[in-house]
């Protein structure tokens, strides 16, 4: 029977070169605690490791200003709706 391949998300990639690191532990250690397979914290290392950082941490940047300037935007149109319910309540009734 065929092994299933783990997939891991970028995130826990980072993470776990992060720790290896930072931890002062032998990369099998890490690799033991983690779960995950003998060489792919090394593999990532090369990818995510010190010199890869920076590059991932301005997307993350650029990522998360987006966000922002995405929240800035649906709270405005939320607003603007919340005025146009009000003023079609206040036309929508007849004059006396």
């Amino acid at each position: 029977m065929a092994k299933t391949r783990r997939s891991y998300t970028e995130e826990f990639k980072i993470e776990a070169v992060r720790l290896y690191e930072r931890s002062g532990k032998t990369q099998e250690d890490i690799e033991e605690e983690l779960g995950i397979g003998t060489g792919c914290l090394s593999r990532w290392k090369k990818k995510y490791g010190e010199d890869a950082d920076t590059e991932v941490i301005e997307e993350q940047e650029a990522q998360a200003i987006r966000i922002r300037q995405l929240e800035r935007e649906n709270e405005i149109l939320r607003q603007e709706r919340e005025i146009l319910k009000k003023a079609v309540t206040i036309f929508s009734h007849p004059k006396r």
